[in-house]
Formats: C-alpha cells, structure tokens, sequence
C-alpha cells in the first residue's frame, strides 16, 4: 500500500487532530535518522537527482524518517540510525495542513516511489553528512507546496 494510501485509511491520533497512526513494516519499512544527518543526507539525494520516498521531519523529537522497502535489517548497523519495521507504529501528519510546531512532510510522492536503501546509505555515509554541517536551509517544503503542486 503506498504511504499516501494508508495516511488516508489510518486511525486519527485521539488527542491532537490531523495526527494519524500508521502501522510500519506492511508494504514499507522506515529509517529514523538524527535530523542533523538526515536532513543533510536529504539535501544529497535531491542533489543527485536520486528518487525520494516519503520523508516525514519530526521537528519536536529532531528526527527523520525514509520510507524504504522492507527487508533491509541488516544493512544499518554502521550508521547513526534506527531501522523500524514489524511491531512498529508512527505518528504522522495526515494530507492535511498541519502547523510548524510538528514539523511535516519534506517528499510524499503520489506513487509507491521508496527511498532506494543503497542510495540513502550512500547519502548518510558521505563524508559532509558524517561530519554534521549545519541543516541547510530549505531542507523541508511546508505542506502547502505539496497542495499547491497538485500532490
């Protein structure tokens, strides 16, 4: 099921409206960054022209998360991150307008498009990642570019 699909069809978050609770590791896992590194590591996939999954920034918690292709526990052992699948839930922003205090979604393509897992270890491997530059400014689109671009 594509990541738009099951924000569409996941409970609502009882207590903070727009909030929904998706169920990871069915159709797609996700890789929880630092967002230091993970906004870095994003700002070099756009760079290169690589496909980007889904990528939602959890502003109050400074974190990241890829949506890749599930089955890739192995491969994220060396790096400053959390591989999520099976047993997982997430809290995200539906389609809807959501406010600057949570954060948002930075790509949420209208496709099943993942994140290659290859490609985004490259991404968080490179050497101005590693060292943790400043988050370039820009990293993240508000909501409102996505309705405005017809996603």
């Amino acid at each position: 099921m594509f990541l738009r699909e099951a924000l569409r069809s996941a409970l609502m978050v009882n207590d903070v409206p727009g909030l929904r609770l998706l169920q990871v590791g069915v159709g797609w896992d996700l890789v929880r960054t630092p967002a230091d590194i993970g906004l870095l590591a994003l700002a070099h996939l756009r760079a290169t022209g690589a496909m980007i999954g889904p990528v939602l920034y959890d502003k109050p918690n400074e974190r990241l998360y890829y949506a890749i292709r599930t089955g890739t526990l192995g491969s994220w052992d060396d790096l400053p991150v959390r591989h999520l699948s099976s047993n997982s839930w997430l809290v995200a922003p539906g389609l809807e307008l959501m406010d600057d205090w949570f954060g948002g979604w930075c790509e949420l393509p209208d496709d099943n498009t993942l994140t290659d897992v290859d490609t985004l270890r490259a991404a968080l491997s490179h050497p101005y990642v590693l060292a943790g530059q400043e988050e370039p400014s820009g990293a993240c689109r508000r909501q409102t570019e996505f309705e405005e671009a017809g996603r």
